[in-house]
């Protein structure tokens, strides 16, 4: 699925501009860092991978920004708890700071 791109999200809309599928992230100020704070994806596409794709999306941001990501939402954190692809870009603070 291709997605639209806008600062700190990727999202895309139906062909009457409704939001289908979101993902938000902020960038930190203090450090190369993305953090991923919510997935949307309306319950008439769930099962698709859409979610997956969102969440992918912006892995590929931040290896092209060469930033890190500390994913927030419980979606974001279940996929980077179990994909090794992406321990490139997770953020593990070794000052333990909570994100």
């Amino acid at each position: 699925m291709e997605f639209q791109y806008e600062p700190g999200r990727f999202f895309k809309l139906d062909d009457q501009q409704n939001l289908i599928a979101e993902v938000t992230f902020q960038t930190a100020d203090d450090k190369p860092v993305y953090i991923l704070d919510h997935t949307f994806v309306d319950p008439s596409l769930r099962g698709q991978g859409i979610a997956g794709q969102l969440v992918a999306a912006v892995v590929e941001l931040a290896r092209t920004n060469h930033q890190q990501i500390i994913p927030l939402c419980s979606y974001a954190r279940q996929a980077f708890d179990t994909k090794p692809e992406y321990a490139d870009v997770y953020y593990h603070n070794p000052e333990g700071a909570n994100y």
